[in-house]
């Protein structure tokens, strides 16, 4: 059994998350919760063939034969009874990095690019930086819950000439796990507009009970030939590091412009040597620890309801149904954007990430990563806590 319990240092490794507070205008003391990666190692399995790959001692160019494939797409096969074709790989360094290869492969400057927010908000960087038009379909909260505006979204579909849609799924930061007929609609209407749908399914995952996965290529013939399916280890695994992303595209036109945009647009080729190793053996023989990382998180989801709900009732937990990070509804302390990110930053001594990053409606929500021990989550909750009590 993995002791997800375990505190691990760190500090002083480069990290991202945790070395770089001054360089991003937070206070050197505060707890670290925001970006999405894990305060916990690898599957050992996956330690030890970099370790063979390490000792080996040779890091130059590398590509991979069908072995590669058939761990990748037994994976999918297995969690989601899924098997795309291996025609249809093309592999990146990460999704963010995929989804900018499909915008200028797809589409054209100023055209128009739909998203729904509150969303991760590289994909509004995304749209903005290849200068093509952004179009915010909102999602609809309400009563607690997030759902699509599907009318609105065929609106603004038809109204904008809308060349390509980014789904978020499951969404980030929101936690909704769409249903298979909520994908069916969007389906049907980006089929009937021809429009081109980059689904970011990095986080399928993780999904909690009653709620699986639908890829979105799944839905329908139709659907797979107007879409582009983005998948990674990284977030599953904690490997996002070694820049390793797996992109599925069964339009063969539309895949010869992505590659065409990666490999002479972006002049990229080679997979990290490392990522190639680990992504194989992770979807090889990353079941076992996936599950009890689950069954972990959902303690963890389990400890931060019950901690909101009986010592911190003004804050609102938003109830995932998948994602390993939590979204909490904080209007309840009646607080301005600017007074609520003090509140967080300076007074309970949390780096989270403001909701006003996901979309401007969203300035009254944190998201919280809680891939971390759970005494590390009761810790900030408690400081958090304390933070309110002195409002």
């Amino acid at each position: 059994m993995t002791n997800f319990d375990e505190i691990i240092d760190r500090r002083n490794t480069n990290s991202l998350k945790y070395d770089f507070a001054a360089e991003r205008g937070k206070p050197a003391d505060v707890l670290p919760l925001w970006v999405a990666d894990m305060d916990f190692r690898a599957p050992e399995e996956v330690l030890e063939a970099l370790h063979e790959a390490v000792s080996h001692g040779i890091f130059g160019y590398s590509e991979v034969k069908s072995a590669y494939y058939q761990a990748v797409a037994g994976w999918f096969t297995r969690h989601f009874q899924w098997t795309p074709q291996e025609e249809w790989l093309i592999k990146t360094p990460g999704v963010v990095f995929a989804i900018n290869a499909a915008i200028r492969a797809l589409t054209s400057e100023n055209d128009a690019i739909m998203i729904q927010t509150p969303v991760y908000y590289p994909f509004t960087n995304s749209v903005l930086a290849n200068r093509r038009k952004l179009v915010i379909n909102e999602l609809v909260y309400r009563d607690g819950h997030y759902e699509m505006d599907v009318a609105d979204f065929e609106k603004k579909v038809v109204e904008n000439q809308v060349k390509m849609f980014i789904l978020c799924s499951p969404h980030n930061p929101v936690g909704r796990v769409w249903t298979r007929e909520e994908l069916e609609k969007v389906a049907d209407i980006c089929v009937q507009h021809g429009v081109i749908v980059v689904s970011d399914e990095i986080h399928c995952d993780f999904t909690y009970e009653g709620h699986p996965h639908t890829i979105f290529a799944s839905i329908s013939g139709q659907a797979a030939d107007h879409s582009v399916i983005c998948t990674a280890p990284s977030k599953t695994f904690n490997l996002a590091g070694l820049q390793t992303s797996n992109i599925f595209v069964k339009n063969p036109q539309m895949r010869e412009k992505i590659e065409d945009a990666i490999h002479n647009g972006a002049a990229y080729d080679e997979i990290n040597c490392l990522g190639l190793v680990a992504c194989r053996t992770a979807y090889e023989k990353g079941d076992r620890w996936l599950g009890e990382l689950k069954t972990y998180l959902k303690g963890n989801l389990d400890f931060a309801r019950h901690f909101l709900a009986t010592r911190i009732p003004q804050i609102h937990l938003v109830e995932p149904e998948g994602t390993y990070l939590i979204w909490l509804d904080c209007t309840g302390l009646g607080l301005s954007d600017e007074a609520l990110e003090d509140l967080m930053v300076n007074k309970a001594k949390l780096w989270l990430d403001a909701g006003s990053m996901f979309g401007k409606q969203a300035g009254q929500f944190q998201r919280i990563n809680m891939t971390c021990p759970r005494s590390v989550l009761q810790k900030a909750l408690e400081q958090l806590e304390t933070a309110v009590q002195g409002l």
